[in-house]
């Protein structure tokens, strides 16, 4: 899990890794957390979810609060649940837990709620996912963070899924880097190097955390 490592410097835009592919995205979507004091974590949070290969981010609608971005890797998940009660919209709720050495030390309890609808597509979506990403990668506790300096690039269109709701133009960029954390699928050959640098592109001001493992989502046929 980390905090405002996955946008932009204007906070609009999402960085994913090379080779993570977006499979699901929402427009609006309303972010809160309890067990936790932290500054980012106050309140609730209206924005966009990603539902990527390897991970969910949310990004911040609202840029002038301390949270702007939410990254929560597939492996930092425990007790993910679709609740669908009687009274009241469907949310999903879980803990998310930090990787060792990053910028916040702890578990936070959050959950997410779906203003316009799509939860259930979203969360079976998101449970199967983190299902398949454990039987490729099994894990015990995070690995250690380790921000790596990089730029970034818009991302090829290749590592979208079409559907519906598409993610709003220029507004997904990629590292070069591949993903260092396990994902949905096998091994396999990120973007080649040095591909992403013809793209439109600038110096990341905060990287996303790297690991000590990496896997990528088989490419797209």
């Amino acid at each position: 899990m980390s905090v405002n490592t996955a946008n932009t410097p204007d906070g609009a835009g999402v960085l994913i890794y090379n080779g993570e592919m977006i499979l699901l995205y929402t427009k609006v979507v309303n972010l809160s957390f309890s067990d936790s004091t932290g500054e980012w974590f106050k309140g609730k949070h209206n924005g966009n979810l990603y539902l990527t290969s390897h991970r969910i981010i949310f990004i911040n609608g609202r840029r002038d609060e301390a949270l702007r971005s939410f990254s929560m890797p597939f492996h930092c998940l425990r007790n993910v649940k679709l609740e669908q009660p009687v009274f009241g919209a469907n949310y999903l709720k879980g803990v998310a837990i930090s990787q060792p050495g990053g910028v916040w030390s702890g578990e936070v309890v959050w959950k997410l709620s779906f203003p316009k609808g799509g939860c259930i597509d979203f969360g079976q979506a998101l449970l199967k996912a983190a299902d398949m990403a454990h039987r490729f990668r099994p894990y015990d506790a995070p690995p250690v963070y380790a921000p790596p300096p990089t730029n970034y690039y818009s991302a090829p269109p290749a590592y979208y899924i079409p559907q519906n709701d598409q993610p709003p133009a220029g507004n997904v960029f990629m590292f070069e880097q591949p993903p260092p954390y396990g994902g949905i699928g096998p091994d396999h050959p990120p973007y080649p190097a040095g591909t992403l640098s013809g793209q439109s592109g600038a110096h990341a001001p905060s990287a996303p955390p790297a690991y000590e493992q990496a896997s990528a989502l088989p490419q797209k046929a």
